[in-house]
């Protein structure tokens, strides 16, 4: 089989899985609706306080909304074997790789695409940042889905790994958080923000090349 079409089949077995399990597929999307809609009662409902905080609120939330949903992008295949089908498949484990944090990506960062702007109108960010907000989490969703994919690999074979996971992919996280959020929040002020949206597109490039290989490294040094 052709690589582009294992990568393909991977994609979409993923998602057929995820939409039959509707109710986990949604839990990253309530819980990053939830946190963003908490934040106005925690700290009041001033419109100007609440316009400079959105940014930050808005990325924390689909930070950790994404840091939720990693401890499932190999603990099913684990569990059910298809990941040792995958180790012994004669297609590179790294194309199988991408194509799973691909469709975890879709499953996952897509919706924080399409409701982020809804909330960030309800946090009140000026209409002139929402570019700025689209375009920062279709460059950094996928990116956060690269990085903890490491993590997930490292600590799939682990009974309880999931805070051994975020103890290992929040610090990883912290760059991107700078960038997009700073992005996010120098367009809320008018200022220029094309060096952050480059910083974010150089990372995304440099991991989509260099994290499926130490990904597929980490999954089998987990399996055996």
């Amino acid at each position: 089989m052709p690589l582009i079409q294992a990568f393909w089949a991977i994609v979409r077995r993923d998602l057929m899985l995820a939409f039959r399990r509707r109710a986990e597929m949604a839990n990253p999307l309530m819980f990053f609706v939830l946190v963003v809609t908490l934040f106005p009662l925690a700290i009041g409902a001033q419109p100007n306080l609440l316009q400079a905080v959105a940014p930050g609120v808005i990325w924390v939330s689909a930070l950790l909304a994404t840091l939720l949903s990693l401890d499932g992008l190999f603990r099913s295949d684990f569990e059910d074997g298809s990941l040792e089908q995958m180790l012994i498949s004669p297609q590179p484990l790294s194309v199988l790789v991408l194509g799973k944090i691909a469709a975890h990506w879709l499953v996952t960062g897509l919706p924080l695409l399409l409701v982020a702007p809804l909330l960030a109108v309800f946090l009140g960010l000026p209409e002139r940042a929402m570019g700025t907000l689209w375009l920062s989490l279709i460059i950094a969703t996928p990116l956060l889905s690269l990085i903890g994919a490491v993590g997930v690999a490292l600590t799939v074979g682990l009974r309880r790994g999931g805070m051994l996971l975020s103890l290992l992919v929040l610090p990883l996280y912290v760059p991107v958080l700078i960038f997009a959020s700073g992005a996010v929040d120098r367009a809320a002020g008018g200022l220029p923000v094309s060096a952050q949206l480059n910083i974010l597109l150089a990372m995304l490039l440099a991991a989509l090349v260099l994290v499926p290989l130490p990904t597929a490294a980490a999954l089998k040094m987990s399996v055996n």
